[in-house]
Parts: C-alpha cells; structure tokens; sequence
C-alpha cells in the first residue's frame, strides 16, 4: 500500500513552528498519528483541531508565493479531465482547471511534489501551473468530476487479497515504529472484507485474542502475542487520542484509517477487567449517496417530504443493520439541499465530518449526556435534529414535543422485524411518539429497506 506524504508539508513543518501556528511537540504527535492513519502531517493537524484548511492554506501561500484557489464553487473545464487519470489525480491529489494555450493550471495540495508534476507533465505533454488547494476540496472535487471511477472509497477486493490474513503482517519481518499501526490496519482490512462491523480484543493467558463479531457471535481470528499486548493497546489508545496510561477506568474514543483507498472510522470503548483491558471497535464506513441506498423514486421522495415539514423520522432495523450509515446519508443529502438549514446532531461520537452539519458529541468525562444536551439544544434554534440512541421516555417525549414548534426528528429505533416493532410500539410509553411518526425507514437488509409515509405508517403500528 502506499504511504501517504505531502513534501510541501514535510519540508515546512518546521516553519509553521517558527510561525508561531504549532507548537513543535504537535509536529511529533501529527507525524505519529500521520504514519498511523497514512494521511499527510497537514491532515493529521487539521483533524487535531491544531490548525484550520483556511490557516494552512494561507501559510503555504505566503510562504511558496503560489496563489490558493478556492474549489467550493468553482466550475473547471471538464476537457482537461482528460489530461490527469483519475487514478494519478487520487494518488497526487491533483485536479486539472484549465488550460490556456500549452499551459495546463493544476490545484495540488501538495505543490512541492515535483514526481508529481513530472508525471504530469509527461501524460498532459504540456506545462505545468500550479495553484495550492486543500487536500479535502481536492478530493471533494475528483469525486464530482471522475465519477465513473470505480475506486472513490472502496476497498480492493480483487485475486490478490482472497484468503487475507491479518496474521501475515503480524508475522512479517517488518522491525519498523510503523509495524503496530500497519497490524491495526490489517486487522481492520480483514473485517472489512468480511463485511464485519465490530471487533472485540480480549486478554487471556495467550495473549490479546481478536474476535470479529458476525449475527451476535464471536468468532477468533487470531491472537495477538503477550509480549505485544501492551504496545498495542497503548497505540491503539495513542491513536484515539486517550490516555494510555489509564487502564483501570473505561474510556471512549475514535480513530480513522485509511484501508486501501477507503476512509475508515471506529469507535474505540475500552473497559477493564481482572484480565486486562478488553478493547472493542465498531467500524463505520463512508456514508453512500441516498439515491445509491434507496433506489425507488417515490421512496424518496417520501424521505425529501418528510425533510421538508415537521415530523419524526424513524429509522428502525435490527442491531449492525445499517440505521446509522442511511441517517447519515439523509443528513449529508440534506445538507447539500437545505443550505439554509440548521440542521444538528447529538452523537457519542461523530462518525464522519459532514458538511453543512453541525455535530454533536457527547462527553460524559465532563457530565456533558444527553439529558443535559437535550435542554440547551434548542437555543441552537435548530430545524433538523438527529438523536443517537435515544433510550428514556423522558427524552422521547421532550424531542417529540419538538416537533410542535416545526422541527424535524430524526431517530433511530432498533426492531429486529416488522412483527417485533408493532410489539414495542404496543406499549403506551410511545403513544405520542406514534402519532408524529411523518416518515418510518425500515432496513430489512442492505437489499430490501421500505419507506413508509404517515399515513401508512399509522396502519402498521397503530
């Protein structure tokens, strides 16, 4: 796999110290957790909080005296498209604009990466011109512009990697820092391919056993060697910026990877018990484009109705159904349609950075839950709301209330089947809930979701 790395950045970071933007121990921890998650050192301070795109951008263009460009809005010359694979433009995170007479402009993240421009310039057979954009906005773009490329967020699942094993890298003569990180991300690939969404680490005399959870069972994949344990779950810590040092208290965490060429997010919970540390991850993949999920034309348009007024939209499904990754694909079709809209997120943890989304974690390190989240979140003035996990009658009821001042609900109901769901509705805690019930998703499997309107939703569980 290859390894991510902006020569822009690695020849500057130390600027940026000298700048006064970041202080040198940030620069050693962006580097750790930059090898980690194979992304840039740039990414890694923008991800950290350390530094804003807009103050990178800015630095880079005052310091290399090339001028930034903003991709947001901009509208580039598709015939130039042809001059930059969409495979190379991923690889160097480049993206032609235009072409004037035998110059070429080209946006890069990473200005400094000369191969890049080299290899440009002999596909394209003409000059180059840069102009320095963020990585994000690069990316953003290649996928609205390359769109018949089968590779924008995927995993590699060709002849080359049946009969995967995590274990090969485990085994692996590699005596590099990087050798955990790359098992981390083995192990992560392994599950992915096997369309596994959590993974428990539990300590015994052996060691730490990896346990890949499929229909409510765990099934071993591995063992992870005693004298490793304690590194590992430290890098894994390290990682998800908790604190490695404490072991006897659970904590709450999450760390992205980049799996071949998928974004890859993970909640991170460990909890002690008498034989260490268990440690477990659920994997979140990227959210898909809701017309790629939901493929009926009337189903979502039930689903834009319901955006569209106030109500309570219900996503019901079985535990690892997928409720999570459709709500965030309404929100980030929302977000896209609904500028204008103030649409918000109480979440433990936010599992991908949508744009135009305002989301929410909860703390409970600092008493910050979701009952006290719940009483000032209205002074937010929100209009579109997506409650997590939402457990006490109290909250149901509060959220519900919401709906008479014209906000939109979004939550998540677990219900193994149609059947299961009418019984839990039965009881009279969810009357009111019920009644304001504008639009009901329920997933079945990733192959068969139905959406229901108002009126029939009163059918089926009144």
């Amino acid at each position: 796999m290859e390894t991510i790395t902006n020569k822009t950045l690695e020849k500057l970071k130390y600027d940026l110290v000298r700048a006064g933007l970041v202080p040198y121990e940030t620069i050693e921890q962006a580097e750790e957790i930059a090898g980690a998650q194979n992304i840039n050192i740039g990414q890694a301070l923008i991800n950290s909080g350390t530094l804003t795109e807009d103050t990178l951008i800015k630095f880079l263009e005052s310091k290399l005296h090339i001028p930034s460009v903003n991709l947001e809005d901009y509208t580039l010359d598709a015939n130039c498209l042809k001059y930059i694979s969409s495979a190379d433009a991923r690889r160097y995170r480049i993206i032609p604009l235009f072409k004037i007479e035998d110059t070429l402009t080209v946006a890069m993240a990473d200005p400094l990466d000369l191969f890049a421009i080299d290899k440009v310039v002999e596909t394209a057979a003409c000059s180059i011109e840069p102009v320095i954009a963020s990585e994000t906005s690069i990316l953003k773009k290649i996928d609205e512009c390359y769109r018949n490329s089968s590779t924008v967020g995927e995993i590699y699942t060709n002849s080359e990697y049946i009969g995967f094993d995590w274990r090969d890298e485990l085994h692996s003569e590699d005596l590099s820092d990087n050798h955990i990180q790359k098992i981390i991300r083995a192990i992560l690939k392994q599950a992915i391919l096997e369309k596994v969404h959590e993974i428990t680490f539990q300590q015994d005399d052996e060691g730490l056993g990896v346990n890949f959870k499929k229909e409510g069972e765990l099934f071993n994949r591995g063992i992870i060697p005693k004298v490793l344990t304690a590194s590992f779950i430290a890098k894994l810590k390290i990682l998800a910026e908790l604190d490695p040092s404490v072991s006897e208290v659970p904590q709450l965490g999450k760390l992205s990877f980049k799996v071949d060429e998928m974004p890859v997010t993970t909640s991170i919970s460990t909890f002690p018990t008498i034989m260490g540390e268990r440690v477990f991850l659920k994997i979140y993949k990227p959210p898909k484009s809701l017309k790629a999920i939901i493929k009926s034309e009337k189903q979502l348009k039930i689903i834009n109705n319901a955006l569209a007024e106030s109500g309570i939209i219900l996503v019901c499904g079985s535990p690892l159904s997928g409720k999570t990754h459709i709500i965030y694909s309404i929100l980030q079709e929302c977000a896209s349609k609904n500028k204008n809209k103030n649409i918000m997120t109480l979440e433990s943890i936010a599992k991908y950075h949508l744009q135009g989304v305002n989301q929410c974690e909860l703390n409970e390190n600092i008493s910050f839950n979701m009952d006290k989240a719940s009483r000032f979140i209205e002074f937010q003035s929100p209009d579109i709301i997506y409650l997590e996990g939402v457990k006490t009658k109290e909250i149901f009821d509060y959220f519900s209330s919401l709906v008479y001042d014209n906000k939109t609900i979004i939550m998540e109901f677990l219900a193994n089947n149609m059947e299961d769901l009418r019984n839990k509705m039965a009881f009279s805690d969810f009357e009111t809930l019920k009644s304001l019930i504008s639009c009901m998703i329920f997933i079945h499997s990733a192959e068969s979701i139905e959406v229901f309107d108002r009126e029939t939703v009163q059918k089926y569980i009144a």
